[in-house]
């Protein structure tokens, strides 16, 4: 795909980030200490080193499911720079989801925290695929030879992202060194980031949202201060004691935050605070704007397909509540009828995601990437591949989109994307359970919270229960089982999910 309208530094690898800020300057704090540019280089260096020592092939897939530090703020840069490709795992999930994505990625190493490992078991790693603890990887950092910054080009693959899609198992985002690099400086430049900045960390680095955290932050130079909480109010401490300028999160974080008692002077710190993940309600906005009167507010709308696609300039919040913005710099949206026309003002139609944002498609998954990529719309100014998105949104007479609906059955709960056959498949692996369908609810703190019915005796769900804690992480555990006779069906014969929907989870 052709990059247009880059800056005039260009597009370079995603591992020369660092090189951009002072050498003096505090890039990353934290439990584990401080360190300025130059020293972070220098242990970037040196773990891009100690991974190259494996002697893997060019393109070789590198797992990480480690805690929120150093190792795991600087693998997605080292990685690259060995010229692997670096493949985060959620923290949160568990070892079946961690199979499935250490075999579908082909993964030739994995690197974690020794209690993570320990919840493994046999067949869960691929054969040939090289087990280390994190604490390898930091003693690495510590000492010895360093690897330069290198010489990838702008396509050259990057990362894997795993995300829920609405049907199956996660699927891979593969994503190039263009597409991290000028999400950074996108997202840097209308946050309108500085040296001065400290971001506090408190999205999972597994995140495309999560990541940026640290990109965008280091290509403006500023510092970045990881922070893995436990309670919302670990968070108030750690803007108050670190001095915190910029703040992201999801709705639920935010919703839990409210409801602290922030010191004037703590909330005063604060001078930016950016949401993805769900849309805020007015009610959160407007208690958002009390408790941080001198922080600009940032809705934003994204997918991981195409990193980040719409914002809403803090000076439009209180006038458009309800709207997901514009285009970020570098993403062109449009809004299409079936027929790929744009639709007139107010005429709700299809986002799609034009650009050079626009991920390289799904990692061994032709199928599903030739439904989500296709190619954009004649009215594109870029052309090549655009993410179809699936969402339906309206565009108002100046330009400003509103989201509609969605077209997939994805629960979005706490900002996490959930995939209601995941669950399914989890069920209906219980004796007694004869289908199962999981449907997102409305919670005040999640967004969406998981409803699960299934076709069995009410004498079955405590081993329903029982499974899923076993199989599931935490934010895929329903609120609430239920279990029916039997399902309404569609004259196909097929489940008629509408149908129970409009009944359960309205």
């Amino acid at each position: 795909m052709p990059l247009t309208n880059v800056p005039s530094e260009g597009v370079r690898p995603i591992d020369h980030l660092l090189l951009r800020g002072d050498i003096d300057a505090p890039a990353l704090d934290g439990r584990s200490g401080s360190q300025n540019y130059g020293e972070l280089e220098c242990s970037l260096g040196r773990l891009a080193a100690w991974l190259a020592r494996f002697g893997l092939e060019p393109g070789a897939r590198v797992a990480s499911w480690i805690a929120k530090g150093p190792v795991a703020a600087l693998m997605p840069l080292a990685a690259p720079r060995a010229g692997l490709v670096h493949v985060p795992v959620n923290p949160l999930l568990k070892h079946r989801q961690v199979a499935h994505i250490l075999n579908d990625s082909g993964a030739a190493l994995m690197i974690g925290t020794a209690s993570r490992l320990s919840t493994l078991k046999d067949g869960d790693v691929p054969p040939g695929c090289e087990v280390h603890r994190e604490d390898d990887a930091a003693c690495a950092m510590t000492g010895g030879d360093a690897l330069g910054p290198s010489d990838a080009a702008p396509d050259d693959l990057a990362a894997i992202l795993y995300t829920s899609g609405s049907t199956g198992r996660p699927k891979g985002v593969m994503l190039s060194h263009a597409n991290l690099w000028l999400g950074a400086v996108a997202v840097a430049d209308y946050l309108g980031l500085t040296p001065a900045d400290r971001t506090l960390c408190v999205l999972p680095f597994s995140f495309d949202y999560g990541q940026n955290q640290l990109f965008s932050t280091w290509i403006s130079g500023g510092c970045v201060y990881p922070l893995d909480y436990l309670t919302p109010r670990d968070v108030l401490k750690s803007v108050d004691r670190r001095d915190i300028t910029t703040l992201a999160g999801v709705p639920p974080l935010w919703v839990q935050l409210v409801e602290l008692d922030w010191p004037t002077e703590v909330a005063a710190k604060l001078r930016r605070l950016t949401n993805s993940g769900g849309a805020l309600t007015r009610p959160l906005v407007g208690k958002l704007r009390a408790i941080f009167p001198g922080a600009d507010l940032y809705p934003m709308y994204g997918l991981t397909e195409a990193f980040r696609s719409t914002y809403l300039p803090p000076a439009l919040v209180d006038s458009h509540p309800d709207s997901m913005g514009s285009a970020i710099p570098f993403a062109e949206i449009l809004v299409v009828r079936p027929d790929g026309s744009v639709t007139a003002d107010d005429e709700p139609g299809e986002l799609v995601h034009c650009g050079p944002l626009v991920a390289q498609g799904y990692w061994r998954d032709p199928a599903r990437t030739a439904e989500r990529f296709r190619a954009a719309p004649a009215a594109s100014r870029y052309g090549g591949m655009a993410v179809w998105s699936g969402d339906t949104v309206r565009r108002d007479a100046r330009g400003l989109l509103y989201f509609v609906g969605r077209d997939d059955a994805m629960i979005k709960s706490a900002g996490n994307r959930i995939s209601p056959t995941e669950i399914e498949e989890a069920a209906v692996a219980v004796d007694g359970v004869a289908e199962a369908v999981a449907l997102g609810v409305s919670d005040e703190r999640l967004g969406q919270a998981v409803l699960l019915l299934v076709r069995a005796s009410p004498g079955d769900v405590p081993a329903i229960e029982k499974r899923l804690k076993a199989d599931l992480p935490n934010f895929m555990q329903p609120r609430e089982i239920r279990a029916l006779a039997k399902f309404p069906r569609n004259p196909n014969g097929k489940i008629d999910r509408a149908a129970l929907a409009g009944e359960y989870a309205s």
